[in-house]
C-alpha cells in the first residue's frame, strides 16, 4: 500500500515561523543585510529612495520565507512499494508521488529518501516547479544480498521559493518496510520413505474436506452443518443426531535449522549459514507446495513464528499454502545465530513431538557428541535427511588435514543410525543434493542402501548391503573392492562373480546383495 505523507517532522514544529528564518539561503541573508544597511543609512543621510530600495531588499526574502512556510504544509508525498516481500538479490521497486493541493505554483523540488546503506545509495531527485493542483511521480529500485527487514523512510522534501531566497524541509513520518527473505530454490519431486508416518500421505491420500462417515452417529452440536443431520438415528433416539467427521489426515514434516554461531564460519551470502537458511526454506516451500504440514525447528528448540501452536507447531496446510509459506519466509528472513552450543533442546523438543513423519536437518559442523545426539533425532519408523556443512570444507583446508576425517566419521554416524546424511560443500546447488536424498541407492545413504545401482558405498543400518554391477571380490567386501563394514550389510560371497552377490555367496541380481 502507499504510504501516504504524515505529519510534519519533529524539526518543523520547534520553532515555527521562527525556524523557518534559519532556511534563507546565502542570497537571501544577503538581501536581508543589504536591505537593513541600506534602510539605514538611508534614514541617517535622509534619503528617500535608497529608503526605498533597502525597504525592498529586505522585504523580499521575509516574504520569501513567511509564503514558503505557509505553503509547504500543503504539498504532499507518499511512498509506493512494489513488491514488499522479495527474495535475497532480487529488486523492488520504489515509486514516490508529490501533489501540489495548493492554488499556488511551487518553486523548485529536491526529493529525497532514507533508505540503509545496504539497499544501495540515497536517491535523490530534483523536480521542476509544479502548478497548483499538479503531480510527479519518480521511481527508483533497491537490491539486497542479504536478507532481513530495511525500513525506508522518511521521505523528505526540499522546497524552495522561485528567487532562490529559502529553502525549507518537509519530513514525512510514514515508513515502509522491505524485508528480503532467503532465495527459494525449486525442488524437483521426489519420493522419500516414511512420507506418511502416522498421519497418511497428504498428497495422495487426503481425505475429503467434509470427511468419512462413521457408523455411529452423535447428538448434534451448535454450529453443525445440518447437512451432516441422520435422519434415521434422529427418529431412533428422539434427538437431533448428526453423522461424525474424520479430520482430514496430513503427512507431517519437521525441518530443523541448525543456528549455532560456533557450527558456522563467515559471513556474508556465501556463507555456509546463509546456505542452510535458503535450504530450509526451500524445502519448506516445497514440502507445504505438496501437502505437507511443516513445523520449522531450530537448534534452540523453538519453533518460528506463524505457527499453529494448537497443532504442535506445524504450519497449517492449504490448497494454496502460500499465506503459511510468507509467514514462514519472514520468520527465516531475520533469523540469526543462536548462543547455544548443542542440539541438546530440539533433541528433547522432536521427542516431544512424537518424533513422526519426515525430518529434514540443515546442520552445521558437528563434533563427537553432537553428532551422536542428531544420529538419536531420527524420527521411529520414518526418514531422515540430513545437509551437512563441515567447517573443513567451506574454511577450504587441504586435503591432508585432519578436520576432513573427522568430518567423513561425523557422516558416517548419522548413516549407521538410519540416516541419509549428504555433505554440502560451496557451490553445491540444494536441487541436485534433493534429487540425490531420493534417489535409491545414493551413497549418501538413503534407506535403499549404498550402491545398488553401481553407486559404490558403504552399506546401511537398515540391511539393504552394498554391493551392485560389478565382481565381488572376497568376503564381506562390496563390489568395488572396497570394505562393507559389519555383517548387517549384504555382503557379497567369497569369489562370487556377477551382477552383484548374496549374502550366502550365491549370486545375486542387478543392485544389493540382500538384508543380513
Amino acid at each position: 500500500m502507499p504510504a501516504p505523507g504524515g505529519p510534519p517532522g519533529d524539526g518543523e514544529g520547534r520553532g515555527g515561523l521562527w525556524a523557518a528564518f534559519g532556511g534563507l539561503t546565502t542570497r537571501g541573508r544577503s538581501f536581508l543585510a543589504a536591505g537593513v544597511a541600506a534602510t539605514a543609512c538611508a534614514y541617517v543621510l535622509g534619503q528617500e529612495d535608497l529608503l526605498r530600495v533597502g525597504l525592498l531588499l529586505a522585504v523580499l526574502p521575509v516574504v520569501c520565507v513567511v509564503v514558503l512556510h505557509l505553503t509547504r504544509h500543503r504539498v504532499t508525498g507518499s511512498r509506493r512499494l512494489a513488491p514488499a516481500r522479495v527474495p535475497a538479490s532480487a529488486e523492488a521497486r520504489v515509486s514516490l508521488r508529490v501533489d501540489n493541493v495548493s492554488r499556488l505554483p511551487t518553486g523548485l523540488l529536491m526529493l529525497q529518501d532514507r533508505v540503509p546503506y545496504v539497499l544501495g545509495p540515497r536517491p535523490r531527485f530534483v523536480l521542476d516547479r509544479m502548478e497548483p493542483g499538479g503531480r510527479r511521480e519518480v521511481s527508483y529500485r533497491v537490491r539486497a544480498d542479504l536478507r532481513g527487514r530495511y525500513p525506508l523512510g522518511p521521505l523528505q522534501l526540499r522546497l524552495t521559493d522561485p528567487f532562490g531566497m529559502c529553502e525549507l524541509t518537509r519530513g514525512f513520518s510514514a515508513y515502509d518496510t522491505l524485508t528480503v527473505v532467503p532465495r527459494v530454490d525449486r525442488l524437483p519431486p521426489v519420493r522419500l520413505g516414511g512420507e506418511a508416518a502416522g498421519h497418511g500421505d497428504g498428497r495422495y491420500r487426503v481425505l475429503a474436506l467434509a470427511g468419512e462417515d462413521d457408523v455411529i452417529p452423535r447428538g448434534y452440536r451448535h454450529g453443525d452443518d445440518l447437512r451432516r443431520v441422520h435422519w434415521r438415528s434422529t427418529a431412533r433416539y428422539g434427538e437431533l443426531m448428526v453423522r461424525r467427521e474424520e479430520r482430514p489426515r496430513r503427512a507431517h514434516c519437521t525441518v530443523l535449522l541448525d543456528t549455532r554461531a560456533v557450527a558456522y564460519e563467515g559471513a556474508g551470502p556465501g556463507s555456509p549459514f546463509e546456505w542452510a537458511v535458503s535450504g530450509a526454506a526451500s524445502v519448506a516451500s516445497h514440502l507445504m507446495e505438496r501437502g505437507f504440514t511443516v513445523r520449522l525447528l531450530t537448534d534452540t528448540g523453538s519453533a518460528l513464528p506463524g505457527h499453529d501452536v494448537s497443532s504442535g507447531g506445524y504450519a497449517s496446510s492449504s490448497p494454496d499454502p502460500s499465506g503459511a509459506a510468507g509467514l514462514m519466509l519472514d520468520a527465516l528472513a531475520v533469523i540469526d545465530h543462536s548462543e547455544g552450543s548443542g542440539l541438546s533442546p530440539a533433541h528433547d523438543a522432536l521427542l516431544g513431538a512424537g518424533g513422526e513423519g519426515l525430518l529434514v536437518a540443515f546442520l552445521g559442523d558437528l563434533d563427537e557428541p553432537q553428532a551422536a545426539l542428531a544420529a538419536r533425532m531420527r524420527p521411529r519408523g520414518g526418514t531422515a535427511v540430513a545437509f551437512v556443512l563441515p567447517t573443513a570444507t567451506w574454511s577450504g583446508a587441504p586435503e591432508g588435514d585432519p578436520a576432513h576425517p573427522e568430518a567423513e566419521e561425523r557422516l558416517r554416524v548419522l548413516r549407521d543410525a538410519g540416516w541419509t546424511a549428504l555433505p554440502v560443500a560451496p557451490g553445491t546447488a540444494l536441487p541436485d543434493l534433493w534429487r540425490l536424498a531420493g534417489t535409491p541407492g545414493s551413497p549418501a545413504g538413503g534407506p535403499y542402501g549404498a550402491g545398488a545401482y553401481g553407486v559404490p558405498g558403504a552399506a546401511l543400518a537398515d540391511g539393504y548391503g552394498a554391493g551392485g554391477y560389478g565382481t565381488a571380490t572376497a568376503p564381506g567386501a562390496a563390489a568395488d573392492g572396497t570394505a562393507a563394514g559389519p555383517a548387517r550389510a549384504g555382503a557379497a560371497g567369497g569369489g562370487a562373480t556377477g551382477n552383484g552377490a548374496t549374502a550366502s555367496g550365491a549370486p545375486g541380481g542387478n543392485g544389493a546383495g540382500g538384508r543380513a
